[in-house]
C-alpha cells in the first residue's frame, strides 16, 4: 500500500506544479493583451494555443465588460481553488496510504 502512497504523493506533487505553471502562462497572456505584440512570434501563439481553449469557454458564460475581459482572472481563481482542495485531499490521502 505504501507505493499507491507514494504514486498519489507524487500524482499531487505534479498537479500542483502544472497548475502553478498554467497560472504564470495565464498571467503572461494577459500581460501581452495589454500591448500589440505581433501574432506570428511562437511565443505568443504558444499562449494563445494553450489558453484559448478555457478562456473562450469561460466568456462563453462571462462576457466582457466595458472593455474588461474577467476571463483570466476567473481560471486563476478556479486554478488556485484546484491547487486548494484537490492537492491537499491527494496528499492526505497519500498520507492514510502509507
Amino acid at each position: 500500500m505504501f507505493m499507491l502512497g507514494n504514486f498519489l504523493l507524487a500524482i499531487a506533487k505534479l498537479i500542483n506544479v502544472v497548475l502553478s505553471a498554467y497560472i504564470w502562462i495565464v498571467i503572461a497572456r494577459a500581460v501581452l493583451s495589454w500591448v500589440n505584440p505581433d501574432p506570428y512570434n511562437p511565443i505568443v501563439r504558444f499562449l494563445h494555443q494553450v489558453t484559448d481553449p478555457v478562456l473562450m469557454r469561460i466568456r462563453r458564460y462571462v462576457p466582457i465588460m466595458g472593455g474588461l475581459d474577467l476571463s483570466p482572472m476567473i481560471l486563476i481563481l478556479a486554478i488556485v481553488f484546484l491547487q486548494s482542495f484537490l492537492v491537499p485531499t491527494l496528499n492526505q490521502l497519500a498520507m492514510t496510504l502509507q
